[in-house]
């Protein structure tokens, strides 16, 4: 949350005491206030060149509406900071099958992994 426009200030509690609060602005963090909240809209971007042993998989940053994205100068797109990473977890894709045919253990690996799924609850 600190990376984004924010000052931080001590406010006094209900019990007399202080307590110092980080107030981020929700207009000039392009946040926007819904019925039960305000939002902030993120977008995970692949990371391409890892570095070290990071198991980081993801970058995440501010997402905007396509026409602001495109009025925003270079320099600006790049000033928007990296709000925090993240980790994909699930399977991989596998390598695509380069046979017109697929072998029966393929097709009885897909019937058994379907099996073990439990189904959509909509």
């Amino acid at each position: 949350m600190a990376q984004l426009k924010h000052i931080k200030k001590e406010f006094t509690g209900k019990d007399g005491n202080k307590v110092l609060c980080l107030v981020v602005p929700i207009e000039e963090n392009k946040m926007f206030l819904g019925e039960k909240g305000v939002y902030l809209d993120i977008t995970a971007i692949e990371i391409k060149n890892k570095s070290g042993d990071s198991k980081d998989t993801h970058l995440l940053k501010q997402s905007f509406s396509k026409e602001f994205y495109e009025s925003l100068t270079q320099e600006q797109k790049e000033s928007y900071p990296i709000l925090g990473n993240a980790i994909q977890w699930g399977r991989q894709e596998a390598n695509p099958i380069q046979s017109d045919a697929l072998s029966e253990s393929a097709i009885d690996q897909y019937k058994d992994e379907k099996e073990e799924h439990d189904p959509l609850p909509f």
